[in-house]
């Protein structure tokens, strides 16, 4: 049994105000005080990241962020580096979110710079993946993944691997209300792990963590964080409701 510590990462997406954000952060910290055997990790919007940084500090909450520029700076109006990132308090940044590649047209090239400037940074990427329902239909699926793990992953060495953190997210799963069953996430999980061993020398296949995402709930979590492969998740609509978020920090292993 592989001892690869969990994570389950909120990610708020455009949601709360700064004061919204301070009241939930406020609930989390009090009520999921006595957790230590895994990681909760809660990604808000930029504006809310420095109040939270502060609400945060000495607790077992991480700050991540949902996006960032490869650029460390020059002159890309509206954009924020992982650099700044890290100046504001944040530990992770998302890359290659779903919604990133279909609204915004990132590629997975751009994805990988992305990645290796959050590296450059000192900060752990949290870099999702996932096929479209039209890609899974037709069979694509492990095409599709082979695809954007390879180019994602691009000039990443073992070292670098250490602070990576895989996402699986089928994209016909998120804010769908649809999630793959337990058994069709772990047979993604371990198709990934398995392309992590062609990449990588060593034990980076098993040392990586990879997460579920998609319409991740307190009624499927405990199925989920059953199997083998999956080792935490990147939760959406459910993160934003204290208690909800609370349950699934507080899964149990069947």
């Amino acid at each position: 049994m592989t001892m690869r510590k969990a994570i389950i990462a909120g990610n708020w997406k455009l949601y709360k105000t700064i004061s919204e954000a301070q009241a939930l952060v406020k609930q989390l910290r009090e009520e999921l005080v006595d957790i230590s055997d895994r990681e909760i990790i809660i990604a808000p919007v930029f504006t809310a990241l420095a109040p939270l940084a502060a609400e945060v500090a000495g607790s077992n909450i991480q700050l991540a962020a949902q996006n960032c520029h490869p650029a460390v700076s020059g002159a890309y109006t509206g954009e924020v580096s992982a650099l700044l990132l890290k100046d504001v308090g944040c530990t992770s940044i998302i890359v290659g979110h779903s919604e990133r590649r279909q609204l915004f047209g990132e590629t997975d090239a751009f994805i990988n710079a992305k990645i290796k400037s959050v590296l450059a940074a000192g900060l752990q990427a949290i870099f999702c993946v996932g096929e479209t329902l039209e890609e899974r239909e037709s069979d694509e699926m492990f095409e599709v993944l082979t695809r954007q793990v390879r180019e994602g992953l691009l000039g990443l060495d073992s070292m670098a691997m250490e602070n990576v953190v895989i996402a699986y997210e089928p994209v016909w799963a998120i804010g769908t209300g649809k999630v793959a069953t337990a058994e069709e996430a772990q047979d993604a999980h371990v198709f990934i792990r398995g392309l992590l061993a062609g990449l990588f020398d060593g034990k980076i296949d098993g040392q990586t963590r990879i997460l579920y995402g998609g319409s991740v709930k307190p009624e499927n979590i405990d199925g989920l964080m059953a199997q083998e492969d999956i080792d935490g998740a990147l939760v959406g609509g459910a993160s934003l409701k204290a208690e909800d978020f609370i349950r699934i920090v507080r899964f149990t292993q069947l």
